[in-house]
């Protein structure tokens, strides 16, 4: 596996000791390149580098290429070429387990949501929840098997248009009921492009709690990634709780996506 090698500017959270802490993570990775024209960069090594920086337990990834014939050709000739595998396969770190699911299918390849576990994963759900033609949508639903518990993971990218974003709400209430033991913990984590702060009230309603940690209040802006203002990557929880959250700043970080990374610690409520 080929991957750039430099340091990220960024103080992480100091790791849990012991297992009574479970670490998450969430990026949109904007399909592993950035820029526009003749400036297009891939930055699919220094997104591997960063998977590997935040040192969670489990990550939700947004906006993964399975394929994408262009780019593979594009970038076959740089020293760091486009990765043979999906990248959800060449972003895990040595141990992890990965789930990956296809949301959209494009003329040059497929993109989709991703879920990466240092834990043993099952059975791997996807459901459609596309609001219209135009912006092709899903959840992937990947059960965690946690220190001797199961946490049921599930990575969403909403849509961009808020009356769609709250029957995407519905639709994951309709799936969790269907698919989620009451009793089993929940993080439903990924980019709900929710630019105005409304879902928070309607996700409650599902029994989904927003995750922040009382210290550092409800928000942490993650977009866009330069100069962040807006929160869109979060997690909403139930049966735990949040002791702590992080985002990485700095230049590094800013030019791998134009997301940054939502990091929380988390514990059985």
């Amino acid at each position: 596996m080929n991957r750039h090698h430099g340091p990220l500017q960024t103080t992480l959270l100091p790791p849990f000791t012991g297992l009574s802490g479970l670490r998450v993570a969430t990026y949109n990775i904007h399909k592993g390149v950035r820029g526009v024209g003749p400036n297009k960069r891939l930055e699919i090594h220094n997104l591997g580098l960063a998977v590997e920086a935040l040192d969670a337990d489990i990550v939700f990834l947004q906006e993964v290429h399975l394929f994408h014939k262009r780019h593979a050709a594009r970038f076959d000739r740089t020293s760091f070429g486009w990765p043979q595998q999906g990248q959800a396969e060449f972003l895990a770190p040595p141990g992890y387990d990965v789930a990956y699911r296809t949301n959209a299918t494009t003329r040059h390849g497929e993109h989709g949501n991703a879920l990466l576990a240092r834990w043993p994963i099952g059975d791997i759900g996807h459901h459609d929840v596309s609001d219209h033609r135009f912006e092709q949508r899903g959840l992937l639903h990947v059960p965690v098997q946690w220190n001797g518990s199961t946490v049921h993971a599930v990575v969403v990218h909403f849509g961009l248009v808020h009356a769609s974003r709250v029957r995407q709400v519905q639709r994951l209430a309709e799936f969790i009921e269907r698919e989620v033991p009451r009793d089993e913990m929940l993080v439903v984590a990924g980019d709900f492009n929710d630019w105005n702060e409304k879902l928070d009230l309607p996700m409650a309603g599902i029994g989904l709690r927003r995750a922040h940690a009382a210290s550092t209040g409800n928000t942490r802006a993650t977009f866009p990634s330069l100069m962040p203002v807006f929160a869109l990557d979060r997690f909403y929880l139930r049966g735990l709780a949040c002791r702590s959250t992080l985002v990485p700043r700095g230049m590094a970080w800013a030019r791998m996506s134009d997301h940054l990374p939502l990091v929380a610690d988390l514990e059985p409520a």
